[in-house]
């Protein structure tokens, strides 16, 4: 197949399918988190900064998640695959400590016990992103389509 080949056909992008949920609760959750961690900071910063920054931070993270989901390109696959990543990571270690020890965490964050306050979406997201970005990645590889952006 000739590089000419490889840039005409368009490259499977993972907001297609499945994927146009996953960038859906995705971008929902973004700005929940992120608004709902704001708020809890510049009004009640002193009860739980910890908890409300980590807050913050998954939605960026869920926004992050959200463009690189939403965007074509081995570039935009790489960032929503470090980015559900990192959200696993976070779920699973802020979700264990806060089983495990009451008082690191005084205040529910998204990732509290798996996600437990958000019928646990936020142990499950993380789930069903991996799968579909390598899913598409996979065939995109069988196929020997990619797009170098």
């Amino acid at each position: 197949m000739s590089d000419a080949d490889v840039t005409e056909r368009p490259d499977r992008t993972l907001r297609t399918g499945p994927g146009r949920l996953l960038v859906a609760v995705y971008a929902v959750f973004a700005l929940a988190a992120t608004a709902r961690g704001s708020y809890q900071l510049a009004t009640r910063f002193e009860e739980a900064p910890l908890a409300y920054g980590l807050s913050v931070f998954a939605g960026i993270v869920y926004l992050i998640a959200a463009i690189g989901l939403a965007r074509a390109g081995r570039t935009s696959r790489r960032v929503a695959l470090v980015s559900v990543s990192v959200e696993m990571a976070g779920v699973l270690v802020v979700g264990a400590l806060s089983e495990l020890t009451s008082g690191v965490f005084p205040e529910d964050t998204v990732w509290s016990h798996f996600g437990s306050g958000y019928m646990f979406i936020p142990l499950v997201l993380p789930i069903l992103g991996l799968w579909w970005i390598l899913k598409v990645h996979r065939a995109d590889r069988d196929q020997g389509s990619f797009s170098t952006t």
